[in-house]
């Protein structure tokens, strides 16, 4: 705190410190945001210090146009701040802001105006192909009920076999696989829908696990059942997969929505070309699919070498 008292006069002081009480008793922020945002505002004041060749005052916050912010982060990134770090720093000063603005202090229209740093993707790290496969063998499962253990393999063989987020998954029903189907119609994100193979071994999955199910499955109900007959819900395959990754000694990244990268990984390892699994995923933007799928600029260039007919 001795640092302040140098790069920020006693009032702007004291309403930082009401403002970080606020924090901590009224919204109950965390230790780690709280200690993070304390640090934020302190290098923002010492910014202004350098321009103000003097202790910062609540007139120099009143007199805030966004080219300052920007000219804050501009210093921050260079000093190797990253892009999440700038966002929270970002995030932190507007809240300081908007608290002094509705003591009437402050006009907090300039923070508004910075837009923050554009946040890198960040996905889930794709499972080994003998990862996959462990998690998806309903012998490897830790439920109680056999019939429960091969529902939660069929739901995590559709991620990993089909490459359908967990919503879709469970928003199939037992006419969707009636007959002996080859592939399944999905309506993915922004009613999107599109066609995917059903490859035999999460078909198979499924079979056994409606021969299993012990209630009634009506044609255009809910495939998957809870324990007491509902719909089953995400959370409950997410805390089944979590039992997994510590029986099978897999790390934290090891999700359902991993299984999903996973099966777009594997595909691409195994030639697939990017358009095909932008198609599966239903992915609205081959960008998107790049992304997933953690393609570089040399991967796509050995592609389009190996396919183009004028290459």
């Amino acid at each position: 705190m001795d640092q302040l008292l140098i790069i920020a006069d006693s009032e702007l002081m004291a309403e930082r410190q009401v403002w970080l009480d606020a924090l901590a008793e009224e919204r109950r922020l965390s230790e780690n945001t709280l200690t993070a945002y304390e640090r934020d505002t302190r290098q923002f004041l010492g910014f202004l210090t350098g321009h103000l060749a003097g202790p910062a005052k609540l007139r120099d916050i009143r007199e805030l146009r966004p080219a300052d912010l920007r000219a804050f982060l501009a210093s921050r990134r260079r000093d190797g701040a990253g892009a999440r770090t700038l966002g929270r720093g970002l995030a932190g000063l507007r809240s300081f802001l908007r608290h002094l603005e509705r003591k009437g202090l402050v006009n907090a229209a300039g923070a508004a105006a910075v837009r923050s740093p554009k946040q890198p993707k960040s996905l889930p790290k794709p499972l080994t192909d003998r990862q996959a496969l462990a998690v998806v063998d309903s012998g490897e499962q830790l439920a109680d009920e056999p019939w429960v253990s091969q529902r939660n393999a069929a739901v995590l063989a559709l991620l990993y076999g089909c490459g359908l987020r967990i919503s879709e998954a469970l928003s199939l029903t037992p006419a969707d696989f009636s007959g002996t189907p080859t592939s399944l119609r999905i309506v993915g994100k922004g009613n999107k829908t599109r066609i995917v193979p059903l490859i035999e071994a999460a078909r198979k999955g499924v079979t056994d696990y409606i021969a299993l199910c012990p209630f009634q499955l009506a044609a255009e109900g809910p495939l998957f059942r809870g324990a007491r007959g509902g719909p089953l819900r995400a959370a409950i395959i997410q805390r089944e997969m979590q039992k997994l990754r510590s029986a099978l000694g897999l790390p934290d990244t090891a999700t359902p929505h991993a299984l999903r990268h996973s099966f777009a990984t594997h595909l691409l390892a195994g030639g697939g070309d990017l358009r095909t699994i932008q198609e599966l995923l239903g992915h609205a933007s081959l960008s998107t699919t790049q992304v997933y799928t953690g393609v570089d600029s040399a991967r796509l260039l050995e592609i389009y070498d190996r396919a183009h007919p004028r290459a």
